[in-house]
């Protein structure tokens, strides 16, 4: 698969969600660049924004096997990873797989869950494979977590970890819908028997790992590499930030980079690839300050003056 077709095969999985999901071309566009950039995505927002409806439908039209897992403060690490199951017949264990033994897996309303519960998933993001009683099992491939969460505010949700929101290369939000967005939902609800709205498959498994391989011909020129690194080294040298971008975040961007170039069918990265990924790739991995933390700032803020301050190289489009 080249890039055109890459660009095209998006654009098609996003029209089909689109028909069941009311959000903004963005939104759709930004949990497309975790699939492509063989990352996770992270989304918050309030109940009933959509966050279930968008991941469900992403795994259907992705043509993948789909799993979700409704985090709770009693759910255990075997409830998501899966246990070893006595067998009195043979007086055998044998392994039982968890729910999180699919393609896609929705993690919802993750930080309800305790952190010995949220750490199961790390190994799984970031290995694509669990150990149970010592023993290693591999997750099905392609592999692609889809987390939602309640803001911190709301009752019984807790703050994730810095380590495990590192693990997300992408966080973003649905949002409420504007006034025709709305109407717009209530016409397709009254349309229909269901409840739920139905998506058909787009792509299957073997077309998505061989999109997944697609970014990597993307060129970047090495002021473009420079460019990100100078982004993320900014952020650590914020005088409202406690903790800036770490290097992992900064190679999360250069492939968020590929991979936004990609959706808009080019072979080559531009500087507007990387500043229209650096906010939803960078932001939820600052920790500030107490002071900044107390005055309201948002880590959004912080990347949009990174953005400002940092040079952006001049990079011309290779020659046909």
């Amino acid at each position: 698969m080249d890039v055109p077709e890459a660009a095209d095969a998006c654009a098609r999985v996003v029209d089909e969600v689109g028909g069941a999901v009311v959000a903004d071309r963005e939104f759709l566009d930004r949990v497309t660049l975790g699939i492509l950039a063989r990352g996770h995505v992270l989304l918050e927002d309030v109940p009933g924004t959509g966050k279930t409806l968008s991941a469900r439908s992403f795994a259907t039209a992705l043509g993948l096997e789909f799993s979700r897992i409704q985090f709770t403060p009693d759910l255990l690490p075997a409830d998501v990873t899966g246990t070893n199951v006595f067998d009195e017949r043979d007086g055998s264990f044998s392994f039982s797989p968890g729910p999180i033994f699919a393609n896609v897996v929705l993690a919802d309303e993750i930080n309800r869950a305790p952190p010995k519960t949220q750490a199961a998933l790390l190994e799984a993001m970031e290995e694509g494979q669990v150990t149970v009683d010592g023993e290693t099992h591999d997750l099905p491939s392609p592999f692609y977590v889809i987390a939602t969460q309640n803001p911190v505010e709301s009752e019984g949700a807790f703050p994730l970890p810095e380590a495990q929101l590192d693990r997300f290369t992408i966080k973003t939000s649905i949002g409420y819908p504007d006034e025709d967005g709305e109407l717009e939902l209530l016409r397709r609800r009254a349309g229909r028997v269901e409840q739920s709205p139905t998506v058909d498959r787009v792509l299957d498994s073997d077309a998505v790992a061989a999109l997944r391989k697609v970014p990597e011909s993307v060129r970047v020129d090495d002021d473009l590499l420079r460019y990100a690194a100078a982004l993320a080294r900014a952020t650590r040298e914020d005088r409202r930030v406690e903790a800036g971008v770490s290097p992992r975040g900064t190679q999360r961007l250069f492939e968020t980079a590929r991979a936004a170039a990609v959706i808009a069918g080019r072979q080559f990265v531009t500087p507007d690839d990387v500043k229209r990924v650096a906010e939803p790739t960078l932001a939820h991995r600052l920790v500030l300050t107490p002071d900044a933390a107390v005055n309201d700032v948002d880590e959004r803020d912080v990347i949009d003056d990174v953005l400002d301050r940092i040079a952006v190289p001049t990079v011309e489009a290779p020659e046909a």
